[in-house]
C-alpha cells in the first residue's frame, strides 16, 4: 500500500498532466478523467465513476473540477481533493494570469486580434446555449422557463436578479416539472465522515450568508472581491460557461474590470486547457486596484473554487440519500432550464453587444461557430483562427 504522501504526490502528478492536456470543455474533461482514472489506473469502477459524475452534475460549480476533487478525496483523503484541484487548475490559471500581464503591458485596446477574441466568445457561448438547450430545455415547459428567465435577466442586469432567477427556477421545477426516480448503480466508500460533511456544508452556507454582511460592515476591496467570486462560484449550475453572466455582474458594474477586458479574457480562456473557472484568475490579475496581479489572480481563484470543494466534501457522505429523489430531480430540472435562460441573456449582453459591431464581425462569428459546431475543431484552434481573422479585419479597416 502506498503511503499517504505517495498517494498525494500521485494525485498531484496525474491531475497536473490532465490540467496541461485537457482541452475541449467539461464534457471532454470527464472523458479524459474516465480514461485516466477508471480505464488506466482503476482507482474506481465504471459504475462508481458514473455515480460521481451524476453527483457533481447536481451540485452548483464546475462539474469536471468537482469530479476531479471527489476522485482525489477517494484516493488520498481531504488533502487529495486539494491536490487534484491544484494540478488540474494551476496550468490554465497561470496562462491566463500571464495573458493579463501582457494585456496590461501592451497598448492593445484597438488591436484586431483582441477584437477577434471578443468575437470568438460569441461563437463559444452560442455553442454552449445550443447544447445546453437541447439537453436541459428540450420540452415546452422547460423551454418556456428558459425564455422567461432570459427576459427577467435582460430586464434587470443585477447579480440579485440572477440569484432570484436560479432560485425561482428550482421552485417552479419542484412544483410543476415531472421527474422519474431511478435506482442507484453502486455504493462506494468515501474517506469523509458525516461530521466532516456537516461541518463543510455549514461553512459553505455561513460564508455565503456572512461574506456579504462582512463586506458591507468592513468595506475593503479584497473582502468585496472574495465575496463576489465566492458567491459566483456558489450559484453556477449547468457548467463553466454559466459563470460568465454571474462574474460580469459582479466585476464590471463596480468598475473593477472594463467590459472590453472581460470579454477579451473570456475569449482567451477558450484557448487554454483545464476548467473555464480559471477565468477568475485572469479577472483578479487584471483588476484596477489591489489585490491584483499574481496576488489578485490567486485570491479570486481561491474564492471561486472554494464553494465547489466545500460542497463536494459536504455532500459525499450523504449523496445516497438525495440523488434519486424525484422531487430533487424536478427542482434540478427547473434550475437547469433557468440557467439556459441566464446564458441566453449573456449571449446578447455582454457578449454580442461588446463584439459584433458590423457585418464583418458577424461573419467572423459565424465562421467560428461553424468550425466549433460542424467541423468540431478544438476550441483553442478556433480561438487562434478568430484572433487571426480579427487581425486581418483590423488591417483592412
Amino acid at each position: 500500500m502506498p503511503s499517504s504522501i505517495a498517494r498525494l504526490l500521485e494525485v498531484l502528478g496525474v491531475s497536473t498532466r490532465l490540467g496541461l492536456t485537457s482541452f475541449g470543455g467539461p464534457i471532454a474533461h470527464l472523458g479524459y478523467f474516465r480514461d485516466e482514472y477508471v480505464v488506466r489506473r482503476r482507482w474506481i469502477d465504471e459504475a462508481h465513476y458514473a455515480d460521481l459524475v451524476a453527483l457533481c452534475q447536481f451540485l452548483p460549480g464546475p462539474a469536471s473540477s468537482q469530479v476531479g476533487m471527489a476522485l482525489g478525496i477517494i484516493r488520498a483523503g481531504l488533502w487529495g481533493g486539494v491536490a487534484a484541484w491544484l494540478g488540474f487548475t494551476l496550468p490554465s490559471a497561470l496562462a491566463l494570469v500571464i495573458f493579463a500581464y501582457g494585456l496590461q503591458a501592451m497598448d492593445v485596446a484597438d488591436a484586431g486580434w483582441l477584437h477577434g477574441l471578443k468575437v470568438v466568445a460569441v461563437a463559444v457561448v452560442a455553442q454552449a446555449v445550443w447544447g445546453m438547450a437541447r439537453n436541459l430545455a428540450a420540452d415546452r415547459a422547460r423551454a418556456s422557463l428558459a425564455i422567461l428567465a432570459a427576459l427577467a435577466v435582460l430586464a434587470s442586469r443585477t447579480a440579485a436578479t440572477q440569484v432570484l432567477v436560479i432560485v425561482g427556477g428550482g421552485l417552479v421545477g419542484w412544483m410543476l416539472l415531472p421527474a422519474a426516480g431511478t435506482s442507484p448503480t453502486t455504493t462506494g466508500s468515501v474517506a469523509v465522515g458525516r461530521a466532516v460533511g456537516v461541518a463543510s456544508l455549514t461553512l459553505f452556507f455561513a460564508l455565503l450568508v456572512g461574506l456579504p454582511l462582512a463586506a458591507q460592515a468592513l468595506p475593503h476591496h479584497a473582502l468585496s472581491v472574495f465575496d463576489s467570486f465566492y458567491r459566483a462560484g456558489s450559484l453556477v449550475f449547468g457548467g463553466g460557461h454559466v459563470v460568465l453572466p454571474l462574474l460580469q455582474a459582479e466585476v464590471v458594474p463596480p468598475g473593477w474590470v472594463t467590459n472590453e477586458q472581460f470579454i477579451a479574457g473570456y475569449g482567451a480562456a477558450q484557448a487554454v486547457p483545464g476548467p473555464l473557472f480559471t477565468f477568475a484568475a485572469y479577472l483578479g490579475a487584471v483588476m484596477r486596484q489591489p489585490p491584483n496581479g499574481w496576488l489578485g489572480g490567486a485570491w479570486a481563484l481561491a474564492a471561486v473554487f472554494l464553494p465547489s470543494y466545500l460542497l463536494v466534501v459536504g455532500t459525499l457522505p450523504f449523496w445516497e440519500l438525495l440523488r434519486w429523489r424525484p422531487s430533487f430531480q424536478a427542482a434540478l430540472g427547473g434550475i437547469n432550464a433557468a440557467v439556459v435562460g441566464l446564458l441566453l441573456a449573456a449571449l446578447y449582453d455582454p457578449v454580442w453587444t461588446s463584439a459584433i459591431t458590423g457585418p464583418a464581425d458577424f461573419g467572423l462569428a459565424l465562421v467560428a461557430f461553424g468550425l466549433l459546431m460542424f467541423w468540431q475543431l478544438p476550441s483553442w484552434l478556433v480561438v487562434l483562427i478568430a484572433a487571426a481573422g480579427g487581425a486581418v479585419l483590423g488591417g483592412l479597416a
